[in-house]
This record gives structure tokens, C-alpha cells and sequence, in this order.
């Protein structure tokens, strides 16, 4: 029985259809359908304000609307090339959060994911207010993904999403990227702001973070890119490379020496935005290409 229910989840049914049912998202599976079987390139922000700002850059929106806010934003990116299936989808706070939409926007067939999010920076004077971090991987400093995987398998962002944000980000004007490590945490609070009995041992953990290098801190992304390995796995077992699951996340720089500046912030959502929609067009251009 667990196995079989394990692979309705993992859209592998085991004599029966897949299961199309989810909870929280007001969705249905053909609402990803689209972009000549690749589906729906998904945008994840964090809240559905942001949410809703990427949805102005796309045409013919429509929104189908859930009582929990999770909003679900469907439209078409207007490109050279023609015009690109996108969903936006905000995912709330931390990882449970980030399992719960993840999950059901793959029970529904979504398979192209990109995260749009900000970040706190742990790199002070080489990564300022205003940079952005495109994440190639993420610590593991939560409890979510412990029970899909091990804490030794490490969180790695699909490189086809690194290199198709990095050429978005380079052909922004001004913009400081980097490309690396970033922390995954529990607690906004204890780990990076030092509240409670715990404060020492959390500012020498995260003290030791930046001294291995690790360039930002936030909330989603370990599980983004956890849960996503194993379905792109399970894809690939099944010998169905164009349905692996691909995601990757950029991260604004909203906090440095100062936590949750407002200084241009705006500004900075902008074109955390921009990069994130010139990623799409370069990944759908690529995969396309691949298709043809």
C-alpha cells in the first residue's frame, strides 16, 4: 500500500490513473499544460503581493484564487520568439510551506520551476543590498527535506536553470550577481537575528557559514531543489527526459549589514522580476531549440 501510494505522488500510478487531486491550490492539471509538452514555466515568489507584480508583465491573466492565498496567476510571456506558458505561484514562508506547494504543482504536471525570492547577505562587503544570488546549491539547515532525503545528499540547483539565469542576469544593465552557496533555515529569528537561550551557538553557526563561503541566507530553497531531484530522478528511471522536473532560484539581496533594508527596494523587486521572466525566455528558447 505505501508503495503504491508513494507512486501515485510521484505521478507514476501503479495500475491506475495519476492522482490529479490537491488540496490547496485552486488548479486544475490542464491549467500546466502548454509550451509544447514542456508545460508552464512556474515563477515562486514568496508572497502573493510579488505574486501579483510579476503577473503585470504577463498577458491574458487569469487568476484562480484560494482561500489560503495562494494564489495561482496564469498568463503568456510576450517574446521575439512568440509567446511563453508562464504561472506564478506564491509558495509563503519556509520550507513546510514550500513542500505543500511544491507538491501539488507537481501532482498537477508542472516540471519547470524558478524561485523568486530575497535574501539576507552573509558575504558583508563582497555581497551588498541590491546584488543578486543565483543559488547553484542550499544547506540544509532545516527539518523539511530530512524526511524526503538524508542530510548528506546536498541540495543542487538544475544547471540548465543556473545558466539560463546568469545569461538573464548578464544582459541586465548594472547588475551585481553572484553564483553560489546559499544557507536554507528554520528560523528567521534564532538562527539570524540571535533571539533566544540559543543566540551564541546560532551566531557561531552562522559565522561558520560565512567563512565557508556560503553567500546568502532565506527559507525555500533547500526543499525547492530537493523535492525537485527526486522527481527529476524518478523522471529519468521512467526514460521520460522531457519530463524531468527543473528548478533554480534567484535571490534579491535585501539585507546586509542592515536586515530588510527599504532603501530602493522597490526597485530591486523590479528587476529581480526582469531577470526572472529573461530566464524563461532563455530556458523555453534553449529547450525549445531541443525540441525542434
Amino acid at each position: 500500500m505505501a508503495v503504491e501510494w508513494w507512486c501515485r505522488l510521484e505521478r507514476k500510478p501503479v495500475g491506475e490513473d495519476a492522482v490529479a487531486e490537491v488540496f490547496h491550490l485552486n488548479a486544475r492539471a490542464e491549467d500546466f499544460q502548454g509550451n509544447k509538452g514542456v508545460g508552464r514555466y512556474v515563477l515562486l515568489p514568496g508572497s502573493d503581493g510579488r505574486a501579483a507584480e510579476i503577473a503585470k508583465r504577463l498577458q491574458n491573466v487569469v487568476v484562480k484564487e484560494s482561500d489560503r492565498r495562494l494564489n495561482c496567476y496564469f498568463g503568456d510571456l510576450q517574446t521575439e520568439q512568440g509567446a511563453i506558458g508562464v504561472a506564478v505561484v506564491s509558495t509563503g514562508m519556509g520550507c513546510p510551506s514550500m513542500d505543500i506547494v511544491l507538491n501539488e504543482l507537481i501532482i498537477l504536471g508542472a516540471k519547470r520551476f524558478i524561485r523568486l525570492g530575497t535574501a539576507g547577505s552573509l558575504q558583508h562587503g563582497l555581497v551588498n543590498f541590491g546584488d543578486y544570488v543565483i543559488a547553484t546549491g542550499s544547506v540544509r539547515d532545516e527539518g523539511t527535506t530530512s524526511n524526503y532525503a538524508p542530510l548528506e545528499l546536498p541540495a543542487i540547483a538544475d544547471l540548465d536553470v543556473v545558466r539560463a539565469l546568469e545569461t538573464a542576469a548578464r544582459k541586465e544593465r548594472k547588475v551585481r550577481f553572484h553564483k553560489g552557496l546559499v544557507h536554507c533555515k528554520d528560523s528567521l529569528y534564532a538562527r539570524e537575528f540571535g533571539v533566544g537561550p540559543l543566540a551564541e551557538h546560532n551566531r557561531r553557526y552562522m559565522e561558520t557559514l560565512t567563512r565557508c563561503g556560503v553567500l546568502a541566507s532565506e527559507m525555500e530553497t533547500a526543499q525547492l531543489f530537493i523535492r525537485s531531484q527526486i522527481e527529476s530522478q524518478v523522471g529519468r528511471a521512467a526514460g521520460e527526459s522531457a519530463d524531468r522536473v527543473k528548478s533554480g532560484a534567484i535571490l534579491a539581496i535585501v539585507g546586509d549589514d542592515v536586515p530588510f533594508s527599504k532603501k530602493n527596494s522597490a526597485s530591486v523587486i523590479g528587476t529581480l522580476i526582469s531577470i526572472g521572466l529573461g530566464a524563461v525566455t532563455e530556458l523555453s528558447t534553449a529547450e525549445q531549440s531541443q525540441l525542434a
